[in-house]
């Protein structure tokens, strides 16, 4: 007997151009955010556990920026690596301070040619590590940390951000910088909400490029990686706080959880491809375990097809390149 299949899907995958004109999801290289570290004093460093990535300075910053924008990418996310840090993290809030300076300098170089942004969080400025105040039980002081995020706000904004990635999981930490950037004049600074911000095991190699103090954990901040509808309710709330754009983080292992804010959310959903996922399709591809241009091309794609508008990952750059002359699988 001879089965003769009535419908064949495979007509739609039979030759390269039936495929690509087929496809549901396409990447696109205005739809990468590059991460990008800036380091206070010496030269560039290498990040060890980071493949390719380096703590950049105030001067190699300008090379990277603009070769992000050269190939269309969409903006870059700074981060500033401070050589002092203290209690409250005054260097965050400090005009001089490597972040607000960094933020100059690229603003100067490609600002008009991709969307400059900053991180606010204090974990970078603070000797304990931490992303907010301490009380004197050395627990997080969520509403004392909300007026230091308030004041870096504002000095970000000053220093040219355009829009401010809010990384700390602060409650209400949305509705009080809107309201002192709204204060202060700067109306048409962005806020990105990163609102389902999960306490993972994948950020190890981040804390290697920010060369963080930590000691502990982020539990009582972060969400419970078992928890999905919180994750949603986070998102929901920011959104209604002001939010122009909210973020899940990380990517990779919170796909239902992206797919579920983005079903809901009537702004835009963007995900942050965490170090640790970099890392992981590095080291294999470095084994040669799996091939790299596909992996990371494939990785990039899921977080999209998950319904992320935008992906922050450290490819950023080189997937756009790929991206721009066809080179993908």
């Amino acid at each position: 007997m001879t089965v003769t299949p009535r419908i064949r899907p495979r007509r739609l995958r039979t030759t390269p151009a039936i495929r690509r004109i087929a496809s549901e999801t396409r990447l696109h290289p205005g739809q990468l955010v590059l991460p990008i570290f800036v380091r206070e004093g010496g030269g560039p460093v290498p990040i060890s556990s980071m493949p390719g990535v380096v703590q950049h300075t105030l001067e190699s910053v300008k090379g990277a920026v603009a070769e992000a924008a050269a190939a269309g990418v969409g903006g870059v996310m700074l981060f500033g690596v401070p050589e002092h840090r203290d209690a409250t993290g005054t260097g965050a809030t400090d005009p001089q301070g490597i972040l607000n300076l960094a933020t100059r300098v690229v603003a100067d170089e490609v600002g008009d040619a991709l969307v400059v942004q900053t991180d606010l969080c204090l974990d970078e400025f603070t000797d304990h590590g931490h992303c907010g105040v301490l009380d004197v039980r050395g627990r997080i002081d969520n509403d004392a940390t909300l007026e230091r995020y308030r004041e870096m706000a504002l000095v970000q904004a000053a220093s040219g951000s355009e829009l401010l990635g809010l990384s700390g999981m602060m409650d209400g930490q949305v509705a009080a910088v809107r309201e002192a950037l709204d204060g202060a004049g700067f109306v048409d600074t962005a806020v990105l909400a990163y609102s389902a911000k999960y306490a993972s095991a994948f950020y190890g190699p981040f804390r290697d490029a920010v060369e963080s103090t930590l000691d502990g954990d982020r539990r009582s901040y972060q969400l419970d990686p078992g928890n999905r509808r919180e994750g949603l309710r986070e998102a929901l709330l920011d959104i209604d706080e002001g939010a122009d754009i909210v973020m899940v983080k990380p990517a990779g292992s919170y796909l239902d959880v992206l797919a579920d804010v983005a079903a809901a959310s009537d702004i835009p959903v963007w995900a942050y491809q965490v170090s640790g996922e970099y890392a992981m399709i590095e080291a294999a591809a470095m084994h040669g375990w799996i091939d790299r241009k596909r992996a990371v091309h494939e990785s990039v794609l899921g977080i999209r097809r998950a319904g992320a508008d935008v992906v922050l990952t450290y490819w950023a750059t080189e997937l756009a390149g790929w991206l721009n002359t066809g080179d993908v699988a």
